[in-house]
């Protein structure tokens, strides 16, 4: 079964485009918003990825208000499965095709710095870059079931690199 997008190797446009959507994003947050991030693994040059953008949204707000979900809603955002509690995810398909994912978090939530860390991480670390890179190709080969069994199937590489950070 396909992932929501197929992996391609780095584009340097990625971060521009991270740009200008985080531009179209920081109005709807308001005062609420504390800092947006590029995030994931568009966010790390030269690694291979679904060229789909990964933005997080830091807020000082509990819940997802009604004006923002309209707000999203209008760009293009169509509200997805919570990640976590606090953890609230968005998606935008452009002609069916995903093009950006929006995280957005309570400030102090874990997932804001785990998610920075392992990015921060990958900039700084080509031999694990690489190694993230070949197991989501080999994950994406193998994939039979979607984009849950390739999360999961990540997520100890991503454990382990963090616990490793300690």
């Amino acid at each position: 079964m396909p992932l929501t997008s197929s992996i391609q190797t780095y584009d340097p446009k990625w971060p521009q485009k991270y740009a200008d959507e985080a531009e179209r994003l920081t109005p709807i947050f308001g005062s609420a918003l504390m800092e947006i991030r590029h995030v994931g693994s568009t966010a790390a040059p030269g690694l291979a990825a679904k060229p789909e953008i990964d933005v997080l949204a830091v807020v000082n707000s509990t819940g997802v208000p009604e004006e923002w979900s309209q707000s999203l809603e209008k760009l293009g955002y169509r509200r997805g499965g919570d990640l976590s509690p606090g953890h609230h995810f968005f998606k935008r398909d452009v002609d069916g095709v995903r093009t950006h994912k929006l995280h957005i978090c309570r400030e102090g939530h874990p997932t804001i710095i785990e998610m920075l860390r392992f990015r921060d991480h990958l900039r700084q670390h080509p031999a694990d870059r690489l190694r993230y890179q070949e197991l989501k190709l080999k994950l994406e080969r193998e994939n039979t079931q979607g984009i849950r069994e390739y999360l999961s199937a990540k997520a100890p590489f991503i454990r382990s690199v963090l616990a490793g950070l300690d």
